[in-house]
């Protein structure tokens, strides 16, 4: 599959309180172009934003089968998904997992692809990483935030 799209991405999320207003940001390169997106969600967590900036990025590719390499510096995605703990949680039904909402999106856009995970260390002046974290804080502080309904149903 050498004739597949070859995508780099980075992603970042972010909230100001945990939870609290939060956001996510997304850079990604292919070959000289370049795209950064975010957005913004009134109350939220950085899990979720993290996640979310992922599950984005991938829902925006234009082709499927792309050879992906993601850069995060979250754990949680990257050792969920390199350490394969998220195909427990599905085998279990996500029984007291969070975010099952986000993970079972995440899973329709992850098959699509060949996708690999990079964990990077965050604020360790990572150009494209720094980026995403200014995008997804920037997003948190927008005016008229949205409302992440799936943290909003999952709550007692």
């Amino acid at each position: 599959m050498t004739n597949s799209p070859r995508i780099t991405i980075y992603t970042d999320g972010a909230a100001r309180g945990n939870p609290g207003p939060g956001g996510y940001g997304i850079v990604m390169l292919s070959g000289p172009h370049r795209k950064e997106l975010s957005d913004g969600f009134e109350l939220t967590t950085n899990n979720r934003m993290e996640l979310l900036a992922v599950i984005v990025a991938l829902e925006t590719l234009k082709f499927s089968n792309c050879q992906v390499t993601i850069y995060s510096d979250s754990k949680y995605v990257v050792d969920a998904v390199e350490k394969k703990w998220l195909w427990g949680w599905v085998k279990k039904r996500f029984k007291n997992k969070k975010n099952a909402d986000l993970w079972t999106r995440f899973i329709k856009v992850y098959q699509l692809h060949q996708v690999r995970f990079v964990w990077v260390k965050g604020h360790a002046n990572i150009p494209e990483n720094e980026r995403c974290d200014q995008l997804a804080v920037e997003a948190s502080m927008q005016p008229n935030l949205k409302k992440d309904e799936g943290y909003l149903q999952n709550q007692d």
